[in-house]
């Protein structure tokens, strides 16, 4: 039985693939900044995804 809201542990994979040499990303070194960033970035996405789903709206 799978738990309805599971919790997303660290991102490794994504942490140690960084780009190291890109103008448009920064390296994040500290495994807690870049995970409270990349978390962040994924509510943002979860956010914008909700959104679009719902269509444009008018008042």
């Amino acid at each position: 039985m799978t738990p309805k809201h599971t919790k997303i542990k660290f991102p490794l994979w994504q942490y140690l693939n960084q780009p190291l040499f890109s103008n448009e990303t920064k390296l994040v070194l500290n495994p807690q900044r870049f995970a409270f960033i990349w978390h962040l970035r994924l509510l943002e996405r979860c956010w914008a995804k909700e959104c679009d789903a719902k269509g444009h709206q008018q008042h």
